[in-house]
């Protein structure tokens, strides 16, 4: 085991706890600096626990002191002035700083699939993917320049068990419960790749402290890519709904009514996925899925199931679910 010094900032999230756990496992020493909060993902036992508001830079040096870590991973770095700020504040500290940037960052939509890390970087239509993209650029520059120790990894759409792929997952489900038509964009025949936190974390892992991986970027997904009709059908089976009605709407009329709906969409899940794991890989053999989302899908409705709290129904999306049904049923 590594026994490596990890600075995890965040650790709280869908994929970021999966990924403490896997590395308080593979014998890292961790360390998790975030707000306090946990979201419901229990830290493991044996993690250093930080509090601070990384935003506060002022606050983050008083909380980190003159500390230093093999490996610094920013889970919430979104934006370059985010980037620009852990580059002159981690420079000379880490030996490994990673990134996590987005699988919708690769040219969208793809000309050719698989999509490698060789695929452009280009999304005109989400602006979170163009924030991730000029992240990446200023890292990259800095590595370059300044031979600042960067790793950049891209997960594509990655989910643990209190997560459902369709905006507003749960709303999806009571539709489907009350036998209401549910909106997949497009035909339903896109390809779309769906990989469980904890398969990630393996690959992940493997690629922390590792020389070999410093200016380099990272594709880290699942193998398996089912269409959205097969993912939604999967989704009814695993709740319990034999007669799954679904309306098909374009991406684009769906732009048309609610932007931020389909900004995403458009600049992500309405174009089929499929991804080439072959350069983690490459330095991390055993990294093979093994949770295909039949399985994962069950177990995110068992967790609803636990948590009756947690199913929320997004009004407003509800009754523009019912007008797009209504518009668009053949």
């Amino acid at each position: 085991m590594s026994g490596a010094s990890v600075l995890f900032i965040g650790g709280s999230g869908v994929i970021s706890a999966s990924c403490v756990r896997e590395a308080v496992e593979q014998g890292f020493d961790v360390t998790v600096l975030n707000r306090g909060t946990t979201g419901g993902r229990p830290i493991p036992e044996g993690v250093t626990r930080l509090q601070a508001d990384v935003s506060d830079r002022v606050a983050l040096a008083d909380t980190l002191g003159d500390r230093r870590w093999d490996v610094v991973i920013n889970w919430i770095a979104f934006t370059p002035d985010q980037v620009r700020a852990d580059v002159d504040f981690f420079a000379g500290r880490t030996r490994q700083y990673v990134f996590i940037s987005s699988a919708s960052a690769y040219q969208t939509p793809a000309t050719h699939l698989p999509i490698t890390e060789s695929t452009p970087l280009k999304n005109p239509y989400w602006q979170y993917s163009r924030d991730k993209i000029a992240c990446e650029e200023l890292l990259m520059t800095a590595y370059r320049e300044q031979d600042f120790p960067v790793t950049i990894i891209r997960p594509s759409h990655t989910y643990d068990e209190t997560k459902l792929p369709l905006t507003r997952g749960w709303t999806a489900v009571a539709r489907m419960r009350a036998g209401k038509p549910i909106i997949i964009t497009g035909d339903g025949s896109s390809l779309w790749t769906l990989t469980n936190s904890r398969d990630f974390a393996v690959g992940f892992t493997g690629l922390l402290d590792r020389a070999e991986a410093i200016g380099e970027a990272f594709t880290i997904t699942s193998d398996e890519a089912p269409t959205w009709n097969q993912i939604a059908h999967e989704i009814a089976a695993a709740a319990g709904v034999d007669d799954l009605r679904i309306v098909h709407v374009p991406a684009d009329a769906i732009n048309a009514v609610d932007p931020e709906w389909g900004a995403a969409l458009l600049g992500d899940k309405a174009n089929s996925s499929v991804f080439d794991n072959s350069k983690v890989r490459s330095l991390v053999p055993w990294y093979r899925p093994r949770i295909p989302y039949r399985q994962g899908v069950r177990e995110v409705i068992a967790w609803y199931e636990a948590h009756p709290e947690e199913q929320v129904v997004d009004e407003r999306l509800d009754a523009l679910m019912d007008e797009l049904a209504e518009r668009w049923a053949v």
